[in-house]
């Protein structure tokens, strides 16, 4: 007995230890690769502060307080703990809010706003994260080999493509590297801060608080500068939370208070070190902190490191489309599992080559991370001080007695972000404007689809026809041989699709099939639960009831195996799918929101088909559509 007990705890054990590690190279990727491009960024950004001993030591304790702050008690002691049945991200935290706040309009609308605003400021997140990631690696060739100085450019662009053309083969060979290589970056980037601080030992004053608050103090304007380039130290802190689903809360915290916040605080405060020693070290601290022998395998390993970095944004943005995609804020998009194993990792074609074309864009339009810092911080801060907002307002929903202690921590958390936010700002002209034009274009198009398909099912409502009883009068309808199953989004009425085949072709199959999908407010629905029948006529037709969770995704071919598990055999030769299209009519007279609509009618063309949508046959696909005037 005590044998098999201590089997399974070590059993326990070896998987919190190989999920500890899978954390490193997923969720700490985008954080881990900060120290490149953050302390220099302060020192020779778009607004160098002075190089002398007091601005270094301020910037690094406000760099040392903010990660403890933002990170370690936001994200990793706080925030981890408001998951979805285990996931994680704003989009998970929206469906918990949703359900909490069922009954109250105002803060439901709000959270919708708060959640929907966050995710699209991700996405411009998510194409500057490649670029300014696997720019700022490449850039130690210069330092190497100032002759090469030529090439970082296109080298950056040929490491890119190569890495969103890699995307349709999954992540699955690759992704197991990922943790041992991020673990030997950790251990390497530690080890070059630790050779910097024992010539310097006095840098770790730095960790006193005092010197932020004497910096921010004697020196308002430039620490109000400074917090720009600071707050890039924190840059994929979010991801702890989006990628909980993946790992866990209890593998993430392992991870980052056992080696990853250890790691980066020993680099920054090497750097610091370094700089005082050397003041013409600041072009590029963390490169010049290796021995000559060892910066091109030092390149080598931060270009590696920083694919990884790009690869989590990437999936993350796939991710995000999937819930957005779910929750009905986006079409219907088609997604490819590139693993049998791993349930998140997933891919969507034509998002990834748009990004692709992006990203190259940003690389050539901007040439250098320095310049690509100033675009980043932006979307991050805001999208930081957004997720605040909403944790705040389910702590409020859900009550409890220490909630007046956990809005105040929240409250100075979302103060400190605000302080970042706005410190961000002063980079818009410098590039900080892409991050915003890009969130609030996607804002709009998700909140237009939300929009217009509320709009087409209030409009359709009108003509529906009540289930209950209409059966009834369909014995004298003629019969042919197979299978029909008409997909409907409402079960209380006839699906329209039936409706027009009766009146076009004044035929039925011998066995309906009316087939409902629902997306649940819970990540992932288990086939036990999956589905539900009921028999409408004795052996005739039948209604379906579908659930699926927000993270998956339909497959109709799937849904035909379960009903054969429960005694429906629907034999795919003699099945045919009806599915129904309600489109827009352009509008007679035009108005102040006119353009919407239009922004509506050119998703609808451009939405992948539902029978792609839903893993469908070709040839056993009939779609009829209708056109509303409104």
């Amino acid at each position: 007995m005590v044998q098999n007990a201590s089997h399974g705890h070590a059993a326990r054990d070896r998987r919190l230890a190989a999920l500890s590690l899978g954390a490193l190279g997923v969720v700490f990727g985008d954080i881990g690769t900060s120290p490149l491009y953050a302390f220099k960024e302060a020192f020779g950004g778009a607004h160098p502060l002075p190089l002398n001993e007091a601005n270094v030591f301020g910037v690094l304790s406000l760099i040392f307080w903010a990660v403890m702050l933002i990170v370690s008690v936001k994200y990793v002691l706080f925030v981890l703990r408001f998951d979805n049945k285990g996931e994680g991200g704003v989009l998970a935290l929206l469906a918990l809010a949703s359900q909490l706040f069922r009954n109250n309009r105002k803060l439901s609308g709000a959270a919708t706003v708060i959640a929907v605003f966050a995710a699209s400021l991700f996405y411009g997140d998510a194409v500057i994260t490649p670029a300014i990631s696997v720019l700022s690696a490449v850039e130690g060739i210069s330092v190497a080999t100032p002759a090469l100085e030529r090439w970082v450019v296109p080298a950056t662009i040929a490491i890119i493509i190569g890495l969103f053309a890699l995307q349709p083969h999954g992540t699955g060979k690759i992704g197991r590297l990922f943790g041992p290589v991020t673990l030997i970056w950790f251990v390497v980037i530690g080890g070059l801060g630790v050779m910097s601080i024992l010539a310097t030992p006095a840098i770790l004053r730095a960790l006193d608080p005092g010197y932020a608050v004497r910096f921010a103090v004697n020196s308002p304007a430039l620490t109000f500068v400074a917090l720009g380039s600071v707050f890039l130290a924190l840059t994929g802190g979010e991801a702890l939370y989006a990628d909980m689903g993946h790992f866990g809360r209890k593998p993430i915290r392992i991870a980052w208070f056992g080696l990853v916040l250890p790691a980066l605080m020993l680099n920054y405060l090497g750097q610091g070190a370094l700089v005082l020693r050397n003041p013409a070290a600041v072009k590029n601290p963390f490169y010049l902190l290796a021995p000559s022998d060892w910066l091109l395998p030092l390149v080598g390993l931060a270009t590696i490191a920083t694919v990884i970095a790009s690869q989590a944004t990437i999936s993350g943005a796939f991710s995000v489309t999937q819930q957005a995609s779910r929750l009905g804020y986006l079409p219907r998009v088609p997604v490819t599992h590139t693993s049998e194993t791993e349930r998140g990792q997933i891919y969507i074609g034509r998002l990834n080559w748009l990004m692709l074309v992006i990203v190259v864009l940003l690389v050539l339009g901007f040439g250098s991370s320095s310049h690509l810092a100033a675009a980043y911080g932006i979307a991050v801060s805001a999208t930081m001080a957004l997720e605040t907002a909403l944790v705040a307002l389910v702590v409020i929903a859900m009550g409890g007695r220490a909630r007046v202690l956990v809005l105040g921590v929240l409250l100075v958390v979302f103060l400190a972000e605000m302080m970042f936010f706005a410190s961000n700002t002063t980079k818009i002209a410098a590039g900080g404007w892409f991050p915003i034009l890009c969130g609030l274009t996607i804002f709009t198009l998700l909140t237009t689809w939300k929009r217009g398909t509320e709009v087409l099912t209030a409009a359709s409502s009108g003509k529906n026809v009540p289930l209950q009883g209409f059966c009834e009068h369909l014995d004298s309808v003629m019969r042919v041989p197979g299978t029909a199953v008409f997909f409907s989004s409402n079960t209380q009425v006839v699906p329209t699709t039936l409706l027009h085949n009766l009146k076009h072709n004044k035929v039925l199959h011998e066995r309906v099939v009316f087939l409902t999908m629902t997306t649940e407010d819970v990540p992932r629905v288990e086939d036990e639960e999956r589905i539900e029948v009921n028999m409408l006529v004795p052996q005739s037709i039948y209604q379906v009831i579908v659930r699926y969770g927000f993270m998956e995704d339909p497959d109709a071919m799937h849904v035909l195996k379960l009903l054969g598990q429960r005694g429906l055999r629907c034999e795919l030769e003699e099945t045919t799918f009806f599915l129904g299209k309600s489109t827009i009519a352009r509008a007679q007279q035009r108005g102040l929101f006119t353009w919407r609509r239009e922004v509506f009618r050119w998703m609808q063309r451009n939405a992948p088909s539902a029978a792609e949508y839903f893993k469908l046959p070709p040839d056993r696909v009939i779609e009829l559509g209708t056109q509303l005037k409104l």
